[in-house]
């Protein structure tokens, strides 16, 4: 049976995951997981070198003393305000005799894309093809093979800020763990909630977790638009620690074990929450109204987000909420009200091994880093078959000459 190593490292604004997993013929089998505090870190952004450090290195040591081996690479979530994307076209002539085109044509072209210029404190993190145009004809999504004078591609590049991603990585690489690749953090959650014909009819992937909320729309299944909000969960925890004149960290243990976004819809006006040991109380419809006003301000900032105001046809499979903030009580049901279409929580896949810590949608980024080495192993597999049997078919044809 054929294994492979896997590993991924959710660095986040609350907390920092780490998953060890094989890849078999069975799909991925994980081996150690390690979730802690994360320190250092502020809405994505890498605000002190050694706290995110240790707090990196300590959610790697948990993952490998489960695991038994030691992590030697990992793809790594990156998200943040820094992170842009913009949708540009690249073309380029197909000049052989027989014009037919090949895989190296489509490398080719997505080189001519990606040649945009980007700013020098800018790095580009994805050049994902969108669709292919073939002589003027559209909607084509695989090209190889096809006769063609000239091949067009659409494609959509995702950059981030230079200095940021460099810090990230040397937090990682000083811990004696390479980083394999960088993978804008919805684009990861995606593959870990999404279904295919989601993705095919037009969905919203909307990932809200501590620091920011990361945003991906489907269509036709390929990316049609990411950005990100620099507003999550942080902001809930701050108006409760503000409302109610508690501490932050106070505030977020009362968000995660009494937080609901639908507290008028149960007769709870009257019930006090004791929330230290001399008998301080609030009220626990207070603690979810706050909850509920600032969750309904970031859903409704959520639909500006979306490039066209007709959102009911660009997404007719609606909203897949996930992320730590997906926990809430009630915030599909909120979710629904307010933005008027399908809404679901989105749960990442199940996986085997000691995997039980990751059902939660906390952690649907970390368990879509795993699926993104798939993905792409699947990509390059077929990519090389295709190659092959191209090369086999022009001998073949040689020998009939």
């Amino acid at each position: 049976m054929k294994k492979d190593k896997v590993g991924a490292i959710d660095v986040g604004t609350t907390k920092v995951c780490t998953i060890m997993a094989d890849v078999t013929d069975e799909g991925l089998r994980v081996l150690g997981v390690g979730v802690v505090p994360s320190h250092g870190l502020h809405k994505g952004l890498v605000v002190s070198i050694n706290e995110a450090r240790e707090s990196i290195k300590e959610s790697v040591r948990i993952a490998e003393q489960m695991a038994g081996r030691k992590l030697e690479s990992a793809y790594v979530g990156v998200t943040g305000r820094h992170v842009s994307a913009v949708n540009k076209t690249g073309s380029v002539s197909i000049t052989r005799n027989n014009q037919i085109v090949r895989s190296d044509d489509l490398k080719r072209v997505l080189d001519v894309a990606r040649s945009v210029k980007v700013a020098a404190e800018q790095k580009v993190l994805h050049v994902i093809p969108r669709g292919y145009v073939v002589d003027g004809q559209a909607g084509v999504r695989n090209p190889v093979g096809l006769q063609a004078y000239r091949l067009d591609v659409e494609t959509h590049i995702i950059t981030a800020a230079a200095t940021s991603v460099q810090n990230l990585m040397k937090c990682i690489r000083s811990i004696g763990v390479e980083v394999e690749d960088l993978v804008m953090e919805p684009l990861a959650s995606a593959e870990a909630v999404l279904e295919p014909d989601e993705k095919q009819g037009g969905v919203l992937l909307a990932d809200i977790g501590g620091g920011t909320t990361d945003l991906a729309l489907f269509k036709d299944s390929t990316i049609y638009h990411t950005s990100v909000l620099p507003v999550a969960g942080y902001q809930v925890t701050r108006d409760i620690s503000i409302g109610l004149g508690i501490n932050y960290e106070l505030a977020e243990e009362m968000k995660k074990r009494y937080g609901d976004v639908t507290p008028q819809e149960k007769d709870t006006d009257s019930e006090e929450i004791a929330i230290t040991g001399d008998g301080h109380s609030v009220s626990y419809h207070d603690l979810s109204e706050i909850i509920r006003v600032r969750v309904e301000e970031l859903l409704r900032l959520i639909m500006l987000e979306l490039p066209q105001s007709d959102y009911h046809k660009l997404i007719p499979s609606g909203v897949v909420i996930t992320g730590g903030v997906a926990n809430l009580p009630g915030i599909a049901e909120l979710g629904q009200k307010i933005m008027k279409m399908p809404v679901r929580l989105g749960l990442p896949m199940r996986l085997t091994g000691v995997s039980d810590v990751l059902d939660n949608p906390a952690h649907a980024t970390g368990v879509g880093l795993l699926m993104w080495k798939l993905k792409n192993e699947d990509t390059e597999a077929s990519k090389s078959k295709r190659t092959g049997l191209h090369g086999l078919l022009v001998k073949m044809l040689r020998l009939f000459r």
